[in-house]
């Protein structure tokens, strides 16, 4: 049983998940474009001392609110710009969510469905691998669940204090998550909070949310970082409230626009080799006798384990219906998931779950068959090989699942249900670490840091740097510089319609800022060089790949 593992062994299961969880943080390159931008807005963070207006190639950048930029910017300045620095906060958000897990676990299901639920999140594939991929969303969810959690404890707490202080670390947690990423992490809770009482016809809850102290931390927290960027950018209001959060999610806008069904494979793959268990637990709790199986409830009707089903489905039904869709959208499902699953291991007989692992093995098998064939891949037109060095990762991660599914299994048929978890979720883990690392292979595609060490010599801080019809997200962290667009606006349109000085509109204007310039740099797409040749501007190429030329002022 999981409840006896001895400290001695927790602290050892501790340290090998964490090496193999942070391992691969530097291996890889940054890639675009999420990477890219992500590891940029902090650099200039650091670089210009301004910590409250953020900026993305020099140009004001209200997408997203501020935490994770303050935490990146503040791992620049203690350890220096790098790539695990970048990815640093989706690593330990992702890492301390094992731990939210762990503590909600024991308090609501015990010690035993605790430690299941903490193995199953470790391993889940879109998990593990958005915590180690540096966008927005892992850091949103660690704390939005944070808030979660933290209100279950409340709601199932007798004690008035303790009810109150885990209220106020809920507000807290979504006060973060609302610096995280925006007004999700409060309203995504909140209509979670009202569907369950309307389900339940139990709004008992809404009288131990402890409102007016926990508003009061929530704006205490939350409050001075929008004022400030308010104080500074009257047009920040309009942007952010209106177009990021209401047309991004109403329209098409964005490009994101998936069918409904986008979120299915992306929830089947991404539970893997959790996926059959997922559903069971689902449906158990949807429609068995599941009450609390530990401790007092301040109300006898609350159950937290009904809670999470509804928050579960209610993050996908909200994604699907949104005009914006991204697979990193279902994360916050996951935390939820992890412990109805770990929960429903604990109750289940080694048979059961035998059988609820059974249909990952040609899973895995398929996905050995694709990692084989993967380096046949061609490019027609060139008639090279696309990933012939990506493969062996793939067929090694292949073979690492299906071993830890075989062995697993073998575990189950033989009544050791808690070893059997175990070898299936890091054999799951190092699969998942193995595949993002291989991705390295590929990376050169979307990457510019090879572009970067080509042309290192020749940029100087003195010297201007144009990028025409094209923005390159990963360059300007490698070169820690920023470019002077040149007809070319994107996600940087509305910077540049509030400082229009910092671009060059269109290509015969930037013919003539050329000629006058005594020393100049230029990135463009292969297909612009020759229409600027026409155009008699006098350029020597420094670097040509098959996507990108660079060229200086001779």
């Amino acid at each position: 049983m999981i409840s006896r593992i001895s400290n001695r062994q927790l602290w050892w299961l501790l340290i090998s998940v964490a090496i193999i969880w942070f391992a691969n943080l530097e291996y890889r390159t940054l890639i675009k474009p999420d990477e890219g931008r992500y590891a940029e807005i902090p650099r200039e963070m650091v670089h210009s001392g301004d910590w409250v207006t953020p900026r993305l190639n020099d140009l004001k950048y209200f997408e997203k609110p501020p935490l994770q930029y303050w935490a990146t910017a503040t791992a620049y300045t203690v350890f220096g710009e790098h790539q695990w620095t970048s990815r640093l906060w989706a690593g330990l958000t992702g890492f301390a969510g094992l731990f939210l897990v762990w503590f909600a676990g024991q308090r609501l299901f015990g010690r035993e469905a605790a430690g299941y639920a903490t193995l199953i999140l470790c391993s889940s594939m879109l998990y593990v691998m958005m915590a180690h991929i540096n966008t927005l969303d892992m850091g949103v969810t660690f704390f939005i669940t944070l808030g979660i959690f933290a209100l279950l404890l409340a709601q199932t707490e007798t004690n008035v204090v303790q009810r109150r202080n885990w209220m106020l670390l809920a507000w807290a947690g979504m006060a973060l998550a609302v610096l995280s990423k925006g007004l999700m992490g409060i309203i995504l809770p909140g209509t979670a909070v009202f569907i369950y009482c309307m389900v339940q016809r139990d709004f008992t809850v809404l009288k131990r949310m402890h409102w007016l102290s926990g508003m009061a931390v929530f704006l205490l927290i939350t409050g001075p970082w929008f004022y400030l960027v308010m104080q500074a950018n009257p047009e920040f209001f309009d942007r952010f409230f209106i177009y990021e959060h209401y047309t991004r999610f109403t329209t098409k806008d964005l490009g994101r626009y998936q069918p409904w069904y986008y979120f299915v494979p992306i929830l089947l793959a991404g539970a893997l080799p959790w996926t059959v268990l997922m559903f069971d637990s689902l449906f158990r709790t949807a429609f068995g006798n599941q009450g609390i199986s530990r401790g007092a409830s301040a109300d006898k009707s609350f159950n937290p384990a009904r809670f999470l089903l509804i928050w579960a489905i209610f993050i996908y039904v909200f994604f699907t219906i949104s005009g914006s869709k991204l697979p990193s959208y279902l994360l916050p499902m996951f935390p939820a998931l992890a412990l109805l699953m770990g929960r429903r291991i604990a109750e289940i007989r080694e048979r059961v779950l035998f059988w609820q692992i059974l249909p990952a093995v040609p899973v895995a098998l398929l996905f050995l068959v694709l990692a084989i064939n993967v380096g046949k891949f061609a490019d027609t037109s060139n008639q090279i090989e696309l990933y012939p060095h990506y493969s062996a990762w793939l067929v090694t991660a292949a073979l690492i699942l299906l071993a830890g599914l075989l062995g697993g299994m073998a575990l189950l048929w033989r009544a050791q249900k808690p070893v059997a978890v175990l070898v299936i979720a890091m054999s799951a883990l190092l699969a998942a670490q193995i595949g993002v690392s291989g991705y390295n292979t590929v990376a050169r595609e979307r990457s510019a840091k090879h572009i970067a060490e080509a042309i290192r010599a020749e940029v100087k801080p003195d010297i201007p740097f144009y990028s025409v019809l094209t923005y390159e997200q990963t360059l300007p962290f490698y070169l820690k510089r920023t470019f002077t667009l040149v007809q070319y606006q994107d996600e940087m349109g509305f910077g540049i319609r509030q400082e229009p000085q910092r671009w060059v509109p269109t290509l015969d204007a930037f013919a003539k800022v050329w000629d006058v310039q005594p020393e100049a740099l230029a990135i463009m797409p292969v297909y612009v060089y020759p229409q600027l040749q026409q155009q008699g501007l006098a350029m020597k190429i420094i670097f040509q790949d098959t996507q990108h030329i660079v060229v200086k002022k001779p």
